[in-house]
């Protein structure tokens, strides 16, 4: 099981922070991350408010790749903001936009890999239009934006229906992942899981790492 560590962060200070922290796992023997992921809301899309400019990224320097999760809305308007050479992967919610195969193709002519994110309402049927056209779906198992909420178990089903229509695709988990949901997710035919409160709130963070690769 692939894990990708996610900051849920308030400032971009502490993305720093945490992503240095991230950068000593990358060692195969300590847990081998190679992926950070980095929530941004604005409260457009989500209820609340984290970190949202895209600038900032501009003088991260790191041996990870960074995937970049966009809770914001009008996407296709937003997006090129965060066509940053530190940005690998762009992740969008369908939701939030009204031209997503628009987004995409932006994304792909950017040179930026493009993953589409759905939320616990959303059916994954909404997904399959996009199989073979973008690098991974992502189901996020709670509701977008808060950090530390209890994974919805329905997400399970959605994983599982969207494994066996589309084989091939990449599926990852966002939200609420402990040891536990995260074999549950495996399971059900995911790929990969992101986890923030797991493992930053963890006292052993290269044991909650490897709790979760090892299922």
């Amino acid at each position: 099981m692939q894990v990708i560590p996610t900051i849920n962060a308030d400032s971009f200070e502490e993305i720093q922070e945490r992503i240095k922290l991230i950068e000593s796992y990358t060692d195969p023997a300590k847990g081998g991350i190679n992926w950070v992921q980095i929530d941004a809301a604005d409260g457009t899309f989500t209820k609340n408010t984290i970190w949202h400019n895209a600038g900032d990224l501009l003088s991260i320097e790191t041996p990870l790749n960074i995937e970049v999760h966009l809770m914001i809305d009008k996407i296709e308007d937003r997006v090129e903001d965060w066509f940053l050479a530190p940005v690998k992967r762009i992740i969008f919610h369908l939701e939030a936009a009204k031209d997503p195969h628009f987004v995409v193709k932006k994304c792909k002519e950017a040179g930026k890999e493009v993953g589409v994110a759905i939320g616990p309402d959303t059916p994954w049927t909404r997904l399959v239009p996009f199989y073979g056209r973008v690098d991974l779906f992502q189901i996020l198992a709670v509701y977008p934006g808060l950090a530390g909420q209890k994974f919805i178990e329905e997400s399970l089903e959605k994983i599982s229906d969207l494994r066996k229509n589309c084989p091939d695709a990449i599926i990852e988990v966002d939200g609420g992942i402990n040891k536990e949901t995260a074999k549950k997710c495996k399971e059900a035919g995911a790929d990969i899981v992101s986890a923030a409160s797991y493992i930053f709130n963890s006292k052993n963070i290269e044991q909650s790492i490897n709790n979760l690769k090892c299922l």
